[in-house]
């Protein structure tokens, strides 16, 4: 459901009619508009300013950025990583698939050892 925008001249009606001595809920039934929206209007600032809503602008992250800060900071969340470059953690996932790095934690023969009830591999560290 998408939000419902009133007109300018709605607005003023209502507010001039509570302004007038009338009551809030009154004025909700007779122009059939919420409450909550007609208090919404009585505490803003500028009760006439409609704030468009839809996509917002897009934002691009630096491939290599993004790459580099991976390698220095693996263990970091897609929500910290999203506070990090200030973008939505959305477009830090968009920007990993594009580099290919995966959220997969464990290694292959590890988790297929786990599937078998066998010991993982180990790797030497040499």
């Amino acid at each position: 459901m998408f939000p419902m925008t009133y007109s300018p001249d709605l607005r003023k009606r209502i507010l001039d009619y509570v302004e007038a001595g009338g009551r809030k809920s009154e004025a909700s039934r007779l122009f059939s508009v919420a409450r909550s929206t007609i208090d919404r209007w009585l505490a803003a600032e500028n009760p006439f300013a409609i704030k468009k809503t839809g996509p917002k602008k897009m934002r691009v992250i630096d491939e290599e950025a993004l790459r580099k800060h991976v390698a220095d900071f693996p263990d970091l969340t897609q929500k910290e990583r999203a506070a990090h470059f200030n973008v939505s953690e959305f477009c830090i996932g968009y920007g990993l698939r594009k580099l290919g790095i995966t959220r997969k934690k464990r290694h292959s023969d590890i988790s297929n050892a786990v599937m078998k009830n066998e010991q993982p591999i180990k790797k030497n560290s040499q």
